[in-house]
């Protein structure tokens, strides 16, 4: 089981992550919804297209773009499709 845990809570936990590029991406359905706010941030990965940000938020300390996840990702990326990541802020327990 894995888990990414920031000031206190766990944001998400799952024994079904997807590794890319050393980053676990969690499933959506395994994510504490509640501490994340869209971000208007994006960026793009030329092999997975673009990446969409959530700032978290625990406590009333903000995580700026903390997380990313890609909501239509291209071909070769679409086991990951929703699927969340974080940046390394977030603590990730395996």
């Amino acid at each position: 089981m894995v888990k990414a845990l920031w000031n206190g809570v766990i944001l998400a936990q799952s024994d079904r992550c997807e590794i890319v590029e050393g980053n676990y991406y969690f499933p959506p359905d395994t994510v504490n919804c509640e501490y994340f706010k869209e971000s208007k941030t994006h960026t793009n990965c030329f092999w997975k297209g673009e990446a969409s940000y959530y700032d978290i938020e625990v406590d009333g300390k903000i995580n700026k773009d903390g997380a990313w996840y890609y909501p239509n990702p291209k071909e070769k990326a679409k086991n990951i499709q929703n699927y969340v990541a974080f940046y390394t802020r977030v603590q990730i327990e395996s």
